[in-house]
């Protein structure tokens, strides 16, 4: 026999604990299930330091363990468990966990985040959070006077290169081919003079033992190799929002992004709202996740306020 449950909301991180958290105080006896990352990308982040609240900064896993307690301790069943269907045909919606369990909510808050695209190299994993990050506006201040480096040639490789030319020293720019960036951001690379550009070029190696020591490239048309002393690599080739369970469900963009009504949660199915990374591609921070989990709670109060109520809920 399936279980009913009033709000389901699938996946962890900032935007799952605070819609939880919101929803619990809602008295909508919310059920979690934190995913195949629990409490999301901030898992494999180091020190966080521009998250409110924590004003002499804190550990990425510290922070969603803290996340999680206050969830729980407000009436949040967090549960581990994997969602690996759903149908959303009728006012009930029906999900499965790990393939057997069913479940059937009124409600279905979707948190299930985004995943960086990475080089695969296996110094790039054993270095990641020791010099190693996918965020440069997450990270990049604690390299603030060093050397870095950033692996990408589109918008956001182009825009997180000009934040860092900021306050770290040199930031070389890995291009695999050319700048795909638009005109306006190639003119804000090329106007910084600590920025240098390597075109037709790629990672080697990552060095370093136990944090990031220095970068080795390969020019893609010579075969020629280059090391350069950095103490910051970052990775700004994309990421992959963890939505596929929900295509032919929901409505998103060709990334993959799902698609909200612009100022809410609310998708095309009725009492399923998204947060966080899923539907975000532009911020992708801590801090607005969690505010779009609190929007996502409060937009499922309604939604079943007015079920209750008779009143057509939008």
């Amino acid at each position: 026999m399936a279980e009913k449950v009033e709000c389901l909301i699938i996946g962890s991180g900032p935007a799952g604990y605070t819609a939880a958290i919101y929803a619990a105080r809602a008295d909508l006896k919310p059920v979690l299930y934190e995913g195949l990352q629990p409490g999301g990308q901030l898992t494999i982040t180091t020190e966080v330091e521009n998250f409110p609240g924590y004003p002499d900064g804190v550990m990425g896993p510290e922070m969603m363990n803290q996340f999680k307690k206050q969830a729980e301790r407000l009436g949040t069943d967090v549960r581990y468990g994997i969602v690996t269907k759903v149908d959303f045909t009728g006012p009930i919606h029906k999900v499965w966990v790990d393939e057997k369990t069913e479940i059937h909510c009124e409600t279905v808050i979707i948190s299930t985040g985004a995943s960086a695209k990475w080089l695969g190299l296996p110094s790039e994993q054993r270095l990641n959070g020791n010099g190693v990050s996918a965020c440069a506006v997450c990270d990049g201040f604690f390299h603030k006077g060093n050397d870095v480096a950033i692996v990408g040639g589109g918008d956001t490789a182009a825009e997180e290169a000009t934040y860092l030319a900021k306050f770290c020293n040199k930031v070389y720019m890995i291009v695999r081919s050319e700048l795909r960036a638009s005109k306006a951001m190639q003119h804000r690379v090329k106007s910084m003079p600590n920025i240098e550009v390597l075109l037709h070029t790629e990672t080697d190696e990552i060095l370093g033992e136990h944090a990031v020591e220095a970068v080795r490239v390969k020019n893609r048309k010579d075969g020629s190799t280059r090391e350069m002393p950095i103490s910051g690599f970052f990775i700004a080739i994309g990421h992959t929002p963890n939505t596929d369970i929900f295509k032919g469900w929901i409505d998103m963009d060709d990334q993959g992004y799902i698609n909200t009504i612009p100022g809410t949660s609310k998708t095309n199915v009725r009492g399923v709202f998204a947060a966080g990374d899923a539907q975000d591609k532009h911020y992708r921070q801590a801090v607005t996740a969690a505010g779009s989990g609190c929007m996502a709670a409060l937009d499922a109060e309604r939604y079943l306020a007015n079920v209750k109520s008779g009143v057509a809920a939008e």
